[in-house]
């Protein structure tokens, strides 16, 4: 299986694809102002206590309150909070290799018991804001690594279920053991199975120098403040995700290029030249066949092979897909063969779908009737199949009698989908745009303003694939004529994304022309003299400056004559 990750960058998000074997999978966003990560660590102030829901709300800088339950503070809770006090400023700071572990907290205690309003806490957000929720944090902090998740105040060794091998698990234990710090321990990922014992301990270091970093930041910043940052979504799918399938990591942004590049260098350098800087004319998406993947995967109906499609519907409760055969017509004499058939394809689709738009809660798929446990069973074991790759932590119930199965799935960040579907930007909502006999003109008068207003010489128009054919077409095309007009280069690009009589004014860097902080090669205004301001001492100064100038020049004629 080939797995490719392209990464498209703009000034206020990373647009994320995995795709294998061509065919997307996952899609993510960072947005570039929100940050607030799952990972980051933060120095928080408590700012409700909630003895009702066991809970307490928690300002970390975000616009609303983040959510912490008892059950998240973690049974160190005791010793972190005492280390977060000792390196408040002017305190004797404890380090974790020399302290003597508290006891584990209550598993029913009370959270009042434990914070109070005002108190500052180390907290990291195991939950991103969803819809109108705020953050959702843990005090139980755990440092992620290529190999191992590190976890304070612990001194267990933990190895991943899906390390088979004793003889391997004897020595990950061996090569942990031997490098972990007193009060620090462990947890073994998968990926270790392929790591070297050096590997193995300088993941164990890094993480252990990342978390006293982490403690120093206390003493310098006061809450709420960002103590560790986790690193950006695309490093930390290349650190989950990277290994002999990868043929590609694709960026069309130099920045982002060499930030990965860098990182690869320091995990894996023989993989350094799997990434590549994308300098394409047609946008990256375009280029690798993504846009119309994603117009068409985020659509509520999603279609199957011979006819049979899905309907996918979210709510704030649940995630619900139907399952229909559509016109699929087949002359079988076995139905019973059919519908499982139909439901095997959509169960696969399903599978898909759920990472692509990473649905979660609970999500209930209405699979077309079948009257043979046999069937059914066959069909729910599939799905275990199908989902086994799955990252997020998920669970599948049996189908029940009514042909319905349920899976409840991890959510830790918003659902993709409801990013994509965005307010129209050509018509506003309204349904109507302008008459598209308007947009030569419109974009003529736009030229011009650039041109002769603002002196710009160069322009790029990202327009849809149907504009930018209408703009080239001819021998002499419009774009031709419009350039010997305003001695301007215009560079047409043709995006799938773009409305389609949406058009985008770039120039070199891809900044927006037309947007008003924009500077550009505009012409600086004239600064406009007020006559009225000029004071009579002022009108005497320059007077008797014109005067002394015109006697010297009367003297010197005289003296010359």
């Amino acid at each position: 299986m080939n797995r490719e990750l392209i990464i498209n960058v703009t000034s206020t998000e990373i647009n994320i694809a995995l795709c294998e074997d061509k065919v997307l999978v996952e899609l993510g966003k960072d947005m570039a102002q929100t940050g607030f990560s799952v990972g980051d660590i933060y120095l928080g102030k408590v700012r409700k206590i909630m003895p009702g829901l066991n809970a307490a709300f928690v300002n970390i800088g975000h616009e609303r309150d983040a959510f912490i339950h008892y059950q998240d503070l973690g049974p160190h809770f005791p010793s972190l909070d005492k280390v977060v006090d000792s390196w408040a400023p002017g305190k004797k700071c404890i380090r974790v290799e020399a302290m003597k572990v508290d006891s584990a907290l209550e598993k029913d205690g009370k959270i009042s018991d434990h914070l109070q309003v005002g108190q500052t806490v180390m907290v990291q957000v195991s939950k991103e804001a969803i819809s109108t929720k705020g953050p959702r944090l843990t005090c139980d902090i755990s440092l992620a690594g290529r190999n191992i998740v590190l976890v304070p105040f612990s001194s267990k060794v933990f190895l991943s279920q899906k390390i088979r091998s004793n003889e391997e698990k004897k020595r990950l234990k061996r090569v942990a053991a031997g490098v972990l710090p007193k009060n620090f321990g462990v947890i073994i990922r998968t990926a270790a199975t392929n790591a070297t014992d050096l590997d193995v301990e300088q993941d164990i270091l890094a993480a252990v120098e990342k978390w006293n970093k982490t403690c120093q930041q206390i003493r310098r910043h006061q809450a709420p403040a960002l103590l560790m940052g986790e690193m950006s979504r695309a490093n930390t799918i290349i650190r989950d995700s990277l290994d002999g399938s990868f043929t590609q990591i694709c960026v069309d942004d130099e920045g982002m290029y060499n930030e990965i590049r860098n990182y690869i260098q320091s995990v894996d350098p023989e993989k350094v030249k799997l990434v590549k800087l994308y300098r394409g004319s047609v946008p990256i998406f375009d280029n690798f066949d993504i846009s119309r993947q994603i117009k068409s995967l985020f659509a509520r109906y999603v279609s199957l092979k011979r006819g049979a499609y899905l309907i996918i519907e979210s709510t704030e409760a649940m995630n619900v897909i139907d399952v229909n055969s559509g016109n699929r017509t087949k002359a079988d004499d076995n139905q019973e063969e059919h519908v499982l058939e139909v439901n095997l394809a959509a169960a696969a689709e399903v599978a898909r779908q759920l990472r692509l738009r990473d649905l979660g809660g609970i999500v209930i798929i209405d699979f077309i009737d079948m009257h043979k446990a046999q069937s059914r069973q066959l069909l729910y074991e599939e799905m275990q199949r199908l989902m086994a790759t799955d990252k997020a932590r998920h669970t599948i119930l049996p189908l029940t009698k009514f042909g319905l199965m349920q899976i409840t799935r991890q959510r830790i960040r918003p659902v993709a989908v409801k990013d994509i579907r965005e307010l129209c930007p050509t018509c506003g909502g309204s349904g109507k745009v302008e008459p598209t006999v308007l947009l030569e003109r419109t974009i003529e008068n736009q030229l011009s303003l650039l041109s002769e207003e603002h002196g710009e010489r160069y322009v790029n128009l990202v327009v849809s694939p149907y504009i930018a054919a209408f703009l080239k077409q001819g021998l002499v095309s419009l774009r031709t004529r419009w350039a010997l007009r305003y001695g301007m280069y215009i560079s047409i690009t043709a995006s799938q994304s773009a409305g389609i009589i949406e058009v985008k004014y770039l120039d070199r860097k891809g900044e927006d022309m037309l947007h008003p902080n924009y500077v550009g090669h505009r012409k600086p205004k004239k600064v406009a003299i007020n006559v009225d301001k000029i004071t009579p001492q002022s009108k005497e100064r320059k007077g008797s400056g014109r005067g002394k100038r015109k006697a010297k020049k009367t003297s010197e004629t005289k003296d010359k004559e």
